[in-house]
């Protein structure tokens, strides 16, 4: 980095009155800004930053004033997931009975609304996502707009989203009647909204909940309502959902049905869906099936965990509502799973999550992933510290959804016949080999039996001419058990696999059969670690594997007896990583992470100082940057001081190496409180930030190629 100029010096010795800041340099690699520290700053908008910290928060609409008057904004650019929903089998479209899970939780907006993430200790996270089809996310606010953390977590796994639009008691009626009981224009406005919020956040919809009375006036233009927003949203938001809940009838009346009828048929006919109330006997599903014809799928059974009112099952006996349901092939809206977290020990919470969703397995018709590349290291988005690549790099508890990757399916699986080998998948929070948590399996392979496997994916994707595969492990204890991938394939009447290799860090080059056009530079970052013992005890393998017409179907991992053991074996493992990945993606060179920029800069003097060291501030500012989003994974955020500093909750750093900030998902990232040396007079202080991609097929990027930004700060002249 050049000195600035004697005419750059000039300029910064003007009496400084508010914060001024000016960007003084960039090139390829560096920008730099300069700082005059002051401790007066514009204040952000609370609807949008935490009013304490100024950390980034997602946020609700609370009236139709609201509503009307809300238009994108830059500072709306956290809450924004970071992509529509991955690709799935069967898709929503399909006539197959759907799964809804409606997520209440204390009025909501907990924890879940810091979007960067939070220190929480025991959050609630929900990761059964093989088994649904549907998320909303629910509250009393007029307008819910579901955290960014949930919509990011349920479309990697495939899951759409649905905020939920709501009005009650007597202020509820004074809405409705404004924008319901006048002509189309009130209530197109209203629609056009909604739709226009869905796009922007990269959610997919609506759950409409009108509980309370309606005028006939206001009653008459619903069904109208309805079709107007599912046609925009449709246009608008491909795949998008429009569901309304059973509640007022065609009277205006607020009177829950519990079943689709002639009194509300009318809500549902225009509209993608119908959410049942609660209290229903198998004679309301029986009479419903004329009601719905052909759109079986389309009702939503609702049935409320909790087990309040006058309900079939909910709670541990829950799957006794489910097994009505799908008798009759009716949909269902599991309303508040989050019993198992609310009201039961929290120390078991994993272990009663399991349980639950364990008894409705049998009801509840998996997915398959149908896109590579397929990538998971099956972080929760919460741990007890945080891991990279087997190395810790923070101790302390986290949580930030957004961060949670592709969940397995869970559960335990038996041999058939003796049934005595078995094998049980597990959440783990006690060892990572990259986020937070990893996936335990626990087994045993029987005397006479060679071999247990566990399924852990359903997939239904069409395989390139070369995939490669890895799998980083970890055996407990002194088991020699063997452990190796296992696929299967569809399309076996033309499906040819043309070889299976093990690639290994020294012979992957050689293993290519024919020669690269481009350096392999992306190659040799993914198969670097391949057969090699890892830190921590982690083992890394990694497969060639050459297809031709496959349909790739599921992913299994086999664990094997040991050579000349007749006995019983038990093992547990632990699995870090699994990757597969389309050979050809590894050619492709990674952008740049460019325009890397700083705004919305405080300054605050550090409450307390280090034992004997110098003085303190705390800074935060945001990072903006652009790169294409589909092509990461999410981005890592560091710092690096000139001489010294630590978090909020840490220590002095090391000077001039790299410290983990945190994760972002779009490319902006609000800084918070971080601890800096106050600069000398007459001198500036220094400190760096770095943004590191990380790509979806999984190897680390080298430091070179980071994004890099740096601010130099002087203490205003006295």
């Amino acid at each position: 980095m050049r000195a600035p100029t004697t005419l750059e010096k000039q300029r910064d010795q003007r009496p400084v009155g508010r914060l001024t800041r000016r960007r003084i340099e960039e090139d390829q690699e560096e920008a730099v800004f300069r700082e005059v520290v002051s401790f007066t700053a514009d204040p952000l908008p609370v609807r949008y930053y935490d009013k304490d910290t100024t950390r980034p928060i997602s946020f609700y609409l609370s009236s139709l004033e609201e509503l009307l008057a809300w238009t994108p904004d830059a500072e709306d650019g956290f809450n924004v997931a970071s992509g529509p929903p991955e690709c799935r089998q069967p898709p929503l479209s399909s006539q197959r009975p759907r799964t809804l899970m409606c997520h209440d939780m204390m009025g909501g907006y907990l924890d879940d609304k810091f979007i960067q993430g939070s220190a929480t200790q025991t959050p609630y996270s929900f990761y059964h996502w093989q088994y649904i089809d549907i998320f909303v996310y629910f509250s009393h606010h007029v307008v819910t707009i579901p955290p960014v953390g949930w919509t990011n977590a349920a479309h990697r796994h495939g899951v759409c989203v649905l905020g939920t639009f709501i009005t009650e008691w007597k202020d509820g009626e004074r809405l409705c009647e404004a924008f319901l009981a006048g002509d189309e224009r009130s209530y197109r406005a209203v629609a056009d909204q909604l739709v226009l919020i869905a796009q922007f956040f990269r959610f997919d919809g609506w759950l409409i909940n009108i509980e309370n009375s309606l005028s006939l006036a206001a009653v008459g233009n619903v069904p109208h309502f309805l079709r107007y927003l599912t046609s925009q949203l449709h246009q608008q938001v491909p795949g998008g959902l429009v569901l309304w809940y059973d509640s007022v009838v065609s009277s205006g009346q607020l009177k829950w049905q519990d079943e689709l009828n002639e009194q509300n048929r009318v809500f549902f006919d225009s509209c993608d869906g119908f959410f049942t109330n609660y209290n229903w006997r198998e004679e309301h599903l029986e009479r419903m099936l004329g009601q719905a014809g052909e759109r079986l799928a389309d009702v939503y059974v609702g049935v409320d965990v909790f087990a309040r009112g006058n309900v079939v099952g909910g709670r541990f006996d829950t799957d006794k509502s489910l097994e009505l349901i799908r008798k009759h092939g009716f949909s269902a809206a599991l309303f508040a799973p989050g019993w198992v977290y609310e009201c039961l020990e929290k120390g078991d919470f994993f272990r009663n999550q399991d349980k639950f969703w364990s008894l409705l397995e049998r009801y509840l018709p998996t997915h398959s992933i149908c896109s590579l590349p397929f990538v998971t290291s099956f972080c929760l988005g919460m741990g007890t510290r945080r891991v990279c690549y087997g190395q810790e790099e923070a101790v302390g508890p986290w949580y930030h959804p957004s961060a949670q990757e592709i969940q397995p399916l869970f559960g335990e699986h038996r041999l058939e016949g003796d049934g005595q080998g078995w094998v049980k998948t597990h959440c783990c929070l006690e060892d990572a080999w990259n986020g937070g948590s990893s996936l335990l399996i626990r087994g045993l392979i029987p005397p006479k039996v060679g071999n247990v496997a566990v399924r852990l994916f359903s997939l239904q994707v069409p395989v390139p001419p070369k995939i490669f595969l890895s799998l980083v492990y970890k055996l407990e204890g002194t088991s020699a058990v063997g452990v190796a991938l296992e696929l299967t394939t569809g399309d076996a009447g033309s499906c040819h696999v043309g070889g299976i290799s093990v690639l290994s860090a020294e012979t992957s080059t050689r293993r290519s059969p024919r020669p690269l056009r481009v350096p392999p530079t992306k190659l040799a970052k993914w198969v670097g670690r391949c057969g090699q013992q890892l830190s921590g005890g982690w083992v890394q393998r990694c497969y060639e594997v050459n297809l031709r017409g496959c349909l790739l179907q599921d992913l299994f991992v086999s664990f094997s007896r040991p050579p000349g053991s007749q006995k019983e074996e038990n093992f547990i493992c632990r699995l870090g990583e699994l990757q597969v990945v389309d050979a050809n993606s590894l050619l492709t060179p990674l952008p740049q992470v460019q325009a890397l920029t700083v705004s919305h800069v405080r300054w605050q003097p550090a409450a307390s100082e280090w034992e004997g060291g110098p003085a303190r501030l705390r800074l935060s500012c945001t990072l903006h940057w652009a790169y294409l989003l589909p092509r990461v994974r999410c981005f890592r955020i560091h710092c690096c001081r000139g001489s010294e500093g630590g978090s909020p909750s840490s220590g002095p750093s090391e000077p001039g190496r790299p410290r983990l900030l945190g994760l972002a998902f779009v490319n902006r990232y609000r800084i918070v409180g971080l601890a800096v040396a106050a600069a000398e007079p007459g001198q500036d202080g220094r400190v760096e930030f770095l943004v590191e991609p990380v790509p979806k097929e999984g190897f680390p990027v080298p430091r070179a190629e980071w994004g890099r930004v740096a601010m130099l700060y002087s203490m205003p002249r006295t």
